[in-house]
């Protein structure tokens, strides 16, 4: 039975250098403050810093799919999977540049040898008052066949609190349900998606329960006449001292992994009952009572800044049976 070795990871503002010729004019000026001294050699260490962590999951042999977010453009990502290239594998990068006030956006890399990718990408701009990170969709086949949608996002901050931000990540909610709709009336009702990414809210907040129709219930996902989503991440929810982001001391499970109904039948052409799905973390990631992810920040930040640091983020990874 094959198993498909799937992370996502937050790697934490994978900007392009100080000076950097491909991004426009007016993000030059926005991002200067931020990435003074972003040069070159501290580029280099963030991204030998990251290779490090995804070149030690499964095994030694790297993850066959990687969902990002927070990386700027083609450049950073290429020069993360040159890192990765003692794993011998043949990634390719798709991603898709978004309106994103930052500059930062979300991708996938994955192992071409082990999958028929889609050259046709399909993204959706959440708005707020401005463009925001886009819903991200690429078309896969496994080797057996099996057709798989994955979807990357990452919905807005708390900035400014946890309520005030709420109604954004609400739309974000709202919009992805419809994409879901879009995607089944489509590609049919049973047809495997799998999402993934930052939501800025846990797995039993309004905008995934109410909005995102996110359910920690398989049985609801695989009768419900509406696209539900099982919510994989609700699995994690027992173990109250680990979260993929730490905040104020409080583990925070905001990166999570959600599927269709095509996934979670029984029967189906994937078999969830012997997936797991995990948060995935080495004893120099982590610091503290809570295992908070050790930052890398920036130059800029001199305060936070670590050059031995990874994330502000870590990764989840989801080992996928196909029957």
């Amino acid at each position: 039975m094959p198993v498909h070795y799937i992370a996502w990871w937050n790697v934490e503002n994978l900007f392009d250098t100080e000076i950097s010729a491909d991004r426009p004019d007016w993000l030059q000026r926005k991002l200067a403050a931020e990435l003074k001294g972003w040069n070159e050699a501290a580029l280099g260490r963030k991204v030998s810093q990251l290779a490090s962590v995804i070149s030690s999951m499964n095994n030694g042999k790297g993850p066959d799919i990687l969902g990002v977010c927070e990386v700027e453009n083609m450049t950073v990502l290429q020069k993360l999977v040159d890192a990765l290239a003692p794993l011998q594998r043949n990634y390719r990068i798709m991603f898709h540049a978004g309106p994103d006030q930052r500059g930062i956006d979300v991708a996938f890399i994955l192992d071409q040898d082990k999958y028929e990718i889609e050259d046709l990408t399909f993204s959706y701009e959440v708005l707020k008052r401005t463009g925001t990170r886009d819903i991200f969709q690429i078309n896969i086949k496994t080797a057996k066949g099996h057709e798989l949608i994955l979807i990357a996002n990452h919905w807005p901050a708390r900035m400014g609190g946890q309520y005030a931000s709420e109604p954004y990540r609400m739309m974000c909610g709202e919009t992805l349900s419809y994409w879901m709709s879009r995607i089944q009336e489509i590609r049919g009702a049973n047809i495997p998606v799998l999402l993934m990414g930052d939501f800025n809210d846990e797995p039993f907040n309004r905008s995934l329960t109410e909005y995102a129709n996110s359910s920690p219930t398989r049985a609801k996902v695989n009768k419900g006449k509406i696209p539900y989503l099982y919510n994989l991440t609700q699995r994690l929810q027992s173990d109250s001292l680990r979260g993929s982001y730490v905040f104020d001391n409080e583990p925070m499970l905001i990166d999570q992994m959600l599927v269709s109904k095509g996934i979670s039948l029984k029967g189906g052409p994937f078999d969830l009952d012997k997936s797991t799905l995990r948060v995935y973390s080495r004893k120099d990631m982590i610091s503290g009572l809570y295992d908070a992810p050790v930052r890398h920040s920036r130059p800029s930040e001199k305060s936070s800044y670590n050059p031995d640091g990874y994330s502000d983020h870590l990764p989840l990874v989801l080992e996928l049976f196909e029957r």
